[in-house]
């Protein structure tokens, strides 16, 4: 099984310093429990929704060729939810979903797909509120077109090793705690399991 993360810093493991992120630990508890998994991490910083639909099929088609068996893991729009200038969000919130929808349908009819929800923004109060609340959208959309959906706002905000690591640095990225509490989250998800 050849397994593709899209994503932005949090699919990308930023500010752990074991450099594994949650992606790594989640393939590397599947190789541990006997399952031959290739993981492939394809977050980038700062990334949007916008950004992720502009260059997830390609990168996929690289990684899954169809002698395969191919999946699609995403996680993404806490950045759509930053305020940059002038007090405007980086992608509004439709047009996130829109994003989403656009992503989600082509993939899962391509391939086996799931969606895991944005994370906190614990540096910025507004923003955290919008993320919440594009949380619950995401969630709505996901099983209009039955892509399984995780939301992980409410369990990593309530965290305690995510929201003390994320403060220690600059108050988004948590550490490998943070990362391994994602990791086990997403791990005991019903839709994750079904795939081994």
């Amino acid at each position: 099984m050849r397994i593709c993360f899209f994503g932005d810093s949090i699919v990308n493991g930023t500010g752990d310093d074991d450099c594994l992120g949650w992606t790594a630990r989640l393939c590397a508890k599947a190789r541990h429990d006997g399952y031959d998994v290739t993981h492939y991490n394809l977050g980038i910083r700062r990334d949007t929704s916008a950004d992720v639909r502009a260059r997830w099929r390609l990168e996929a088609q690289r990684r899954l060729p169809l002698t395969h068996d191919g999946r699609l893991v995403f996680s993404f729009s806490s950045n759509d939810c930053v305020s940059e200038t002038a007090g405007s969000v980086r992608v509004h919130s439709d047009d996130t979903l829109l994003n989403a929808r656009s992503i989600l349908s082509e993939a899962s009819a391509w391939l086996p797909t799931l969606m895991i929800g944005p994370s906190p923004l614990s540096f910025d109060t507004d923003a955290d509120e919008r993320v919440a609340k594009l949380s619950s959208d995401l969630g709505d959309l996901c099983r209009s077109i039955n892509v399984p959906y995780l939301p992980v706002f409410h369990t990593l905000k309530v965290s305690g090793i995510w929201s003390e690591e994320a403060a220690r640095g600059e108050g988004t990225h948590p550490n490998s705690g943070g990362y391994s509490r994602l990791a086990e989250t997403v791990g005991a998800w019903d839709a994750w399991k079904r795939w081994f």
